[in-house]
């Protein structure tokens, strides 16, 4: 016998995996007498999954496409623009998958968890904040707010606490083998962006050498011999 989140009718199915905010839920209440009850119901058979508090999405069985974490993470926190070491895997910079969601917000810092997994939450100054963000797209059509290739490694630099500022022979290291960017991949940057951050007057001195190595770096794969 089909449970009830089965239901091809059901009130939930339509939002697919789009977070549903408290008063979103509540025009799909809107028939119900006692929505609380309604609410407590579809957790229970798992019709509806809590984000967090008056934040939800529709349970696995209504969905036709696997929860988008980046796209969670915008609604987890905001504003935030999903960036660091997950922007970084999610264009191709790094070889690694990241298990945690890494976004930048010009609020506060936050750690937050769910059973989706772990998101974290790192402060910038909201006119470096702003720079380099744009639209990314999940396989099921789903758009999200994600920093630029390039803004998100200026990022994984200004936030990292424990680098001093750079020489260039230290700073293409922590490019090349800490981080194990895909050199090709650096070559393609857009170094218009990292200047834009650089232009922000945040963290001069970090980002003004990572433009120097990148643009050298660039030069030298610009005048390697075909394969």
């Amino acid at each position: 016998m089909p449970s009830k989140t089965d239901n091809l009718d059901h009130p939930l199915r339509r939002f697919g995996a789009v977070p549903l905010a408290r008063d979103v839920l509540d025009e799909a209440l809107s028939g119900y007498r006692q929505p609380n009850d309604k609410v407590s119901e579809w957790l229970r058979e798992g019709a509806l999954q809590p984000l967090r508090r008056g934040l939800y999405l529709a349970g696995a069985p209504l969905r036709t496409s696997p929860a988008c974490l980046p796209l969670i993470a915008n609604h987890l926190y905001g504003p935030s623009c999903v960036s660091l070491d997950f922007a970084l895997a999610w264009h191709g910079l790094i070889p690694e998958g990241v298990a945690e969601v890494t976004s930048v917000t010009p609020k506060p810092s936050r750690r937050l968890s769910n059973a989706l997994g772990r998101f974290t939450y790192h402060h910038l100054p909201l006119p470096y904040y702003t720079v380099g963000q744009e639209l990314g797209q999940a396989a099921d059509g789903l758009s999200f707010l994600i920093a630029s290739p390039a803004k998100a490694l200026c990022d994984r630099l200004v936030l990292s606490r424990q680098l001093a500022p750079l020489s260039r022979g230290a700073m293409r290291q922590w490019l090349l083998e800490d981080l194990r960017l895909d050199p090709d991949q650096l070559g393609l940057l857009n170094l218009a962006a990292i200047r834009a951050c650089l232009a922000t007057g945040y963290k001069r001195r970090q980002l003004g050498t990572l433009l120097k190595v990148i643009e050298t770096l660039q030069q030298e794969l610009a005048t390697e011999p075909s394969p």
